[in-house]
């Protein structure tokens, strides 16, 4: 075999369809737009969305309720989830998500004071409650946030 013998695979290469090139190039003629109407005229698009003149439906569906755009939407840990630490232990985001506590990095955590802590740990977080903060507080750790 040569550099000269090398081919692409079989139908791997397609013929650039010739769309008005006469009857012999199979799209002559109307060249696929089909018998008059819009589509078939020069500058004859249409946007996906429109509906004929129609009333659209994004205009048609009532619209309801309220998005705030500046809500900020935490990953939650409960102070249940830190038994698994050891004792005065540095406890921060990336620790969270080596315990698999976190989903990931770019969202801030806030904690919440569901369960029990018995071992002092300083924990660091973008947001906690008041019940949290009392939790750690009471077993001797401590936590600070972030920003």
């Amino acid at each position: 075999m040569r550099l000269g013998d090398l081919r692409p695979a079989r139908g791997a290469k397609h013929k650039k369809k010739r769309r008005g090139c006469g009857p012999g190039s199979g799209h002559g003629k109307t060249s696929g737009r089909g018998h008059k109407g819009q589509r078939a005229r020069s500058g004859g698009k249409v946007p996906a969305w429109f509906e004929g003149g129609q009333m659209p439906l994004q205009r048609r569906v009532p619209k309801r309720g309220f998005h705030n755009l500046f809500r900020v939407e935490h990953q939650v840990v409960n102070v249940r989830a830190l038994g698994s630490f050891e004792a005065d232990s540095e406890v921060g985001v990336e620790a969270l998500l080596d315990h698999g506590l976190l989903r990931n990095l770019n969202a801030p955590v806030k904690l919440l004071g569901e369960g029990e802590l018995n071992k002092p740990l300083r924990i660091t977080v973008h947001a906690c409650s008041k019940k949290a903060r009392e939790i750690v507080e009471k077993a001797g750790g401590e936590v600070r946030l972030i920003g």
